[in-house]
């Protein structure tokens, strides 16, 4: 996945070279998934400037932390480097990532997110390079704003390292990092039919319609979506009154297809959330009972549990 690189050096590959290049940092992690960049930091250790209930450990990355459970190595520190103490706030907030991790915006976005939420076992905490994050969010934040969402103030890029020992994925100059992985589809409608997925989509998302659509329309560079009839599955603020006027907007939708509302025949699972005035269209699936993964999902709504946080998104 990545290479082991020293600033102004050649690269090499391989775990050996690794365990030269970074001797003394290694304290509970299998590490050769990450880039080493010229050790000149000040960050000094985990417990320096910090104050926690409890010391620094390394714990195993459980299973249902799916943002970082195939990130590549076993085990992380605990508290992270975003301040969660507990493992049960790092699952909380790290959620609400798994379904942009999902869009592939960017091939470096599990790296750069799981150095922060799930960070590496070492004896001093290691950030994520700079230009690593730029380019993530640089990638990433278009497919973000679909959602109605902006890259959140406590990831702002100008706060990692430029020069001193930080964690990538490849060199700096490696211009096909940077590029998007996703596709022209709108990424609201670029979804699997995953029950998984789904479920991610629905714990991250304020409410959810089995939905007729009435007509879709262009309003202002978005598709304006009409429903015909709902049944709600989860109202978040939504009031019941507000329904009979609810209509859905697709953000910046109005020009990049969305194959399920080619055929409005069809009912729909619809997922979004309120942005400021405007109910925004996060999730659209074709309501199928027919398909195994859909009857999944189905089955496992009924007995689902959603992580409550305070989302990272402001």
């Amino acid at each position: 996945m990545g290479r082991v690189q020293s600033s102004g050096g050649p690269s090499w590959r391989g775990a050996g070279t690794l365990l030269v290049l970074a001797a003394g940092l290694l304290a509970c992690s299998n590490a050769n998934e990450y880039d080493y960049v010229s050790f000149q930091s000040d960050i000094g250790s985990y417990q320096s400037g910090r104050f926690y209930t409890k010391p620094p450990q390394c714990v195993a990355i459980p299973a249902d932390l799916r943002l970082c459970h195939s990130v590549g190595y076993d085990k992380m520190v605990l508290p992270n480097l975003l301040d969660h103490e507990t493992m049960a706030e790092v699952k909380q907030q790290a959620s609400s990532w798994v379904p942009l991790l999902n869009k592939n915006c960017h091939i470096g976005t599990q790296v750069f997110l799981c150095s922060l939420f799930a960070p590496v076992c070492l004896d001093r905490p290691i950030y994520p390079c700079r230009w690593l994050c730029e380019a993530v969010r640089d990638s990433c934040e278009p497919v973000m704003q679909f959602f109605g969402f902006y890259w959140p103030e406590m990831l702002k890029c100008d706060q990692f390292p430029q020069d001193d020992v930080c964690i990538a994925m490849t060199t700096p100059n490696a211009t096909e990092a940077s590029k998007p992985q996703g596709t022209a589809v709108c990424p609201p409608c670029d979804n699997e039919m995953k029950s998984d997925a789904i479920i991610e989509h629905l714990c991250a998302s304020e409410f959810a319609f089995k939905m007729k659509i009435k007509e879709v329309k262009k309003e202002n560079g978005d598709k304006k979506i009409v429903p015909k009839k709902k049944k709600p599955l989860k109202l978040g603020t939504i009031k019941r009154k507000d329904l009979k006027k609810l209509v859905l907007y697709l953000k910046n939708g109005a020009d990049c297809p969305c194959h399920q509302l080619d055929n409005l025949s069809n009912h729909f699972l619809i997922m979004g959330r309120k942005v400021k005035t405007q109910y925004l269209l996060m999730a659209i699936h074709k309501w199928d009972k027919k398909n195994k993964e859909f009857k999944k999902f189905m089955k496992k709504m009924k007995t689902l549990e959603c992580p409550t946080f305070q989302s990272l998104f402001k």
